[in-house]
């Protein structure tokens, strides 16, 4: 049964979509490692178990709304990786970087409000 949209359920997907955008930060860890040793088959294995446990509660998540509402909070683990990156790798975040953050967060906002 769809539901109208809920804080509750805005949480679930901004939620959903940060542990999605870890599978960015597994990727790119095992990149920095040897082929087949097991650091790189830990961060692959750790990226497989990630996605199935998205899938899961991605499936749940669309149980209980539309997907033009799930979807547009994709947009949500781009800004996720953006600062997860720069947080563990040291990455910098740009001007550029930030305007497109707000107008994926502005994107949302005037969504979620028609």
């Amino acid at each position: 049964m769809l539901q109208k949209p809920t804080i509750s359920l805005v949480l679930a997907l901004i939620g959903v979509n940060l542990l999605y955008s870890t599978v960015s930060i597994c990727s790119k860890l095992a990149s920095q490692c040897e082929l087949m040793s097991i650091k790189y088959l830990m961060c692959i294995a750790g990226s497989v178990a990630i996605l199935g446990v998205y899938a899961i509660l991605w499936q749940q998540i669309l149980k209980r709304t539309t997907l033009s509402f799930a979807y547009m909070f994709k947009g949500t683990s781009l800004i996720f990786v953006l600062i997860l990156a720069s947080l563990i790798f040291g990455e910098q975040i740009t001007l550029s970087n930030i305007i497109g953050a707000a107008f994926i967060i502005t994107g949302i906002t005037l969504y979620s409000k028609s």
